[in-house]
């Protein structure tokens, strides 16, 4: 299982429908949505300003995860952008992976 932090915000649409129906109702969709992938949601949070929901799913694969992205993007209620989360053990799998590989910068 992967983890992704999912940082949106809602359109005019969006926002009256959570004025209509709550949080609550939201949070509902969106785990019933995650698990219809095979997923799970770790943590959901909703904020004002900028952004509007931050919510972090445990899934599958990348693949999965584009699958929620892709719906809740469609419905046009959203605007989303998923962040893959990395653990400390996997950064030093990829310290480990990189110790060798080069990269010429461009112009250098």
């Amino acid at each position: 299982m992967g983890k992704y932090l999912v940082i949106g915000s809602y359109t005019a649409e969006g926002a009256k429908g959570v004025l209509k129906e709550g949080g609550t109702s939201r949070r509902a969709e969106t785990e019933r949505l995650v698990k219809s992938f095979g997923g799970r949601i770790e943590a959901y949070y909703f904020g004002f300003g900028e952004d509007d929901f931050y919510i972090i799913v445990d899934a599958p694969d990348n693949v999965s995860a584009a699958v929620g992205a892709m719906l809740a993007g469609a419905s046009g209620t959203v605007r989303a952008r998923t962040i893959v989360l990395l653990t400390p053990e996997e950064l030093d799998s990829v310290r480990d992976k990189a110790a060798g590989v080069t990269f010429r910068a461009a112009g250098r």
